[in-house]
C-alpha cells in the first residue's frame, strides 16, 4: 500500500467520485470500506494520521454497553451486541471474547447486576459470547487476585469483547485500498467545492507537497467527529456547534495489578460511570473520566483531576492501589457528543447513538456513535447518500465481509497476532537477516523487520505515526516508545530516503508528544 500510487487517482481532474469522505477514523473508514465493496468509487482524506483521534484512544473494548442497558437506551444496546458479534466473525485476529467481573461489595448487588447480565445476554441471541453468572466472594478472587477481598458478598462474570482499536483501523484502511478505494492520509479539505447551492466535492491539499486538488464527487460526508463542526462551518458559516467533546482518559498499568485474564467493571463510580480495567496486550487499561470540553485539539491532554479520579477509584477496589509512578502511559481523547441542548446536561446522559445530519447542500454529517457501531454507522451513513444521489442502489454488503488481515482461529499468544493473515509476511522478513531480526527494546518484542514491513505497507509518514498507532508501544508504555524512538526514526528516514535534519525534526516532535504521555 504505497501513498503515492493511491495518490494517483487523484491525477484524473475530470474524475468525479461516487462519495468523498472526510476524516480518517472509524467512522470514514467504515463508510469507504463499504463504499467499495458496494462497488461504489469513493476517496477519503485524513488531515493528519488515520485515528490520530478518537479512535485510536478508546478504552479497548467491542461493548453492548451494559450502562446503557441501565439507562433504558434499549435500542442502542441491542444494535451494539449484533455489530459486536459480526465485528468478531469479520475480524477475529483482532476481536476477542473478555471476561469480566463485577466485584460486589452490598448484599443486593449479586442478585441486581446478574438479573440485568442475563437480559444482556439474551438482547444478544445467537451472536453471545458467553452465559453470565454470580459466583461466590472466594471463586471471584481466585479469579482477580489483586482484588479487595474484605467485605466482598459476590461477584459477577460476564463477557463482552475485547480489540486493538488503531489496528483495526489499519486492516480498514488495507480493505478499503484493496477495492479500488483513494484513501490518503495527510490530505486536509480546506474548502468544499459548489455547484450553485450543492456541495460538489472538495479542495483538498497535500500537506507533505503543498499539492492542491480540486476532487469532485457526487455525494461529500463529513466523518471528522469532534472536528465536524469545521467543516459545516464551511458549508455554512456562523451554523450552531452540533459536536461537544467530551474527553475520556486512560491509565496504563502493568499486568501486576490484575493478575488476571479477567477484566474488572466496577458499574458505578463517585461521578455515577463505570470504571474499567482491561488486560490488553500484558497491560492494563484503567479508565474512563467523562469531562465535558469547550474545543477539540489534535493532541487533548489528561487533566490533574482525571488522573486522580482514577487513581483513587481503582485503588478502592485493587490491593495494589496504583500511584503515579506505576503509570506507563496516560492518554486522552475526545468523545464526539451530540452538542446537548441544555448546557446543563452531563455528558453520561447524552445518548451514544450516531445522529445523521444532511444540510441543503447535500453535505451530509454522522456525529456520535462508538467503535462497536461503526460499520453500521457506515451503512446507515451510505444508505442516507444513496437515497438522493442519482447512481444505481446497490445492497451493503459489510455484514459478512472478512476485514482485511482476517484469520480464524488466530494464536492470541504470538505477539505478531494482530496481523492476523499479514504476520507470515514481517516474520519472513524479520527472519531474514540479522539486521531485520534486531529487537528494538530489551522488554518487548518488536523488531527491524516489523517496522519495516509497517513503513512499506501501511502508509505511516512520521515517528509517531509508527510509534503510536502501528506498533501501538506509545499508548501501552510512554517510556520505552522515547527509548525505541532515535532507532525507529533512523529506519524511518532510510526508507523514505530522507537526510539526518529531518530524522531529528521527527524525533524532537515525536519526544514532545510523548511528554504527554508520562506521569511526572
Amino acid at each position: 500500500m504505497k501513498r503515492e500510487s493511491v495518490i494517483s487517482q487523484l491525477a484524473d481532474k475530470e474524475k468525479v467520485f461516487d462519495f468523498v469522505v472526510i476524516g480518517g477514523g472509524a467512522t470514514g473508514l467504515g463508510i469507504a470500506v463499504d463504499a467499495v465493496t458496494r462497488g461504489y468509487s469513493v476517496a477519503l482524506f485524513e488531515q493528519n494520521d488515520f485515528t490520530k483521534g478518537t479512535s485510536s484512544r478508546s478504552t479497548k473494548l467491542v461493548h453492548g454497553g451494559v450502562r446503557y442497558l441501565a439507562q433504558g437506551d434499549v435500542s442502542l444496546v441491542l444494535e451494539a451486541l449484533r455489530e459486536r458479534g459480526l465485528l468478531r466473525n469479520n475480524a477475529p485476529h483482532l476481536v476477542k471474547d473478555q471476561t469480566f467481573l463485577i466485584p460486589c461489595y452490598h448484599w443486593w448487588e449479586g442478585p441486581f447486576y446478574t438479573i440485568g447480565l442475563i437480559l444482556y445476554d439474551l438482547m444478544a441471541g445467537k451472536l453471545s459470547l458467553g452465559r453470565s453468572i454470580c459466583v461466590g466472594p472466594k471463586r471471584a478472587l481466585r479469579t482477580i487476585p489483586r482484588l479487595v477481598s474484605k467485605g466482598m458478598t459476590a461477584g459477577v462474570i460476564y463477557h463482552d469483547g475485547q480489540f486493538d482499536d488503531s489496528r483495526l483501523a489499519m486492516n480498514l484502511v488495507r480493505s478499503a485500498v484493496d477495492g479500488g478505494g483513494c484513501v490518503l492520509n495527510y490530505m486536509k479539505v480546506t474548502d468544499l467545492l459548489k455547484e450553485g447551492n450543492k456541495v460538489s466535492g472538495v479542495v483538498v491539499c497535500d500537506l507533505e507537497s503543498d499539492t492542491v486538488y480540486n476532487v469532485k464527487a457526487h455525494s461529500v460526508i463529513n466523518a471528522t467527529g469532534v472536528f465536524a463542526d469545521d467543516i459545516l462551518q464551511m458549508n455554512e458559516p456562523g451554523k450552531r456547534r452540533t459536536v461537544r467533546p467530551s474527553q475520556g482518559v486512560h491509565l496504563v498499568l502493568d499486568s501486576s495489578f490484575l493478575e488476571s485474564d479477567c477484566a474488572v467493571m466496577i458499574p458505578k463510580t463517585s461521578d455515577g460511570r463505570v470504571l474499567f480495567a482491561v488486560p490488553w496486550h500484558n497491560k492494563v487499561v484503567v479508565g474512563t473520566t467523562d469531562t465535558l470540553m469547550d474545543c477539540p485539539v489534535d493532541e487533548p491532554v489528561a487533566l490533574e483531576q482525571e488522573v486522580q479520579f482514577i487513581l483513587e477509584t481503582a485503588g478502592k477496589y485493587l490491593t495494589k492501589a496504583p500511584k503515579r509512578s506505576d503509570v506507563l502511559s496516560v492518554f486522552a481523547g475526545l468523545r464526539p457528543l451530540a452538542a446537548p441542548r441544555s448546557e446543563g446536561t452531563k455528558t453520561k446522559e447524552i445518548s451514544r447513538s450516531h445522529k445523521l445530519i444532511r444540510e441543503k447542500s447535500g453535505l451530509i454529517t454522522i456525529i456520535g456513535g462508538k467503535w462497536t457501531t461503526y460499520r453500521k454507522m457506515a451503512q446507515d451513513t451510505l444508505d442516507l447518500a444513496i437515497r438522493y444521489m442519482h447512481v444505481p442502489t446497490r445492497d451493503c454488503k459489510t455484514e459478512t465481509f472478512a476485514i482485511h488481515g482476517s484469520k480464524p482461529s488466530p494464536d492470541f499468544t504470538d505477539p505478531l497476532y494482530v496481523y492476523g493473515s499479514d504476520a507470515e509476511e514481517i516474520k519472513q522478513l524479520s527472519q531474514s537477516s540479522p539486521e531485520m531480526g534486531e529487537k528494538l527494546h530489551p522488554d518487548y518484542a518488536y523488531t527491524v523487520g516489523e517496522v519495516v514491513w509497517l513503513i512499506r505497507n501501511e502508509m505511516p509518514r512520521t515517528l509517531e505515526d509508527v510509534l503510536a498507532r502501528r506498533l501501538r508501544i506509545l499508548f501501552m508504555d510512554a517510556r520505552a516508545a522515547m527509548a525505541m524512538a532515535p532507532q525507529v526514526a533512523s529506519i524511518l528516514a532510510r526508507e523514505r530516503g530522507k537526510d539526518i535534519n529531518w530524522q531529528e525534526k521527527q524525533l524532537e516532535a515525536f519526544n514532545k508528544v510523548a511528554s504527554n504521555y508520562i506521569l511526572n
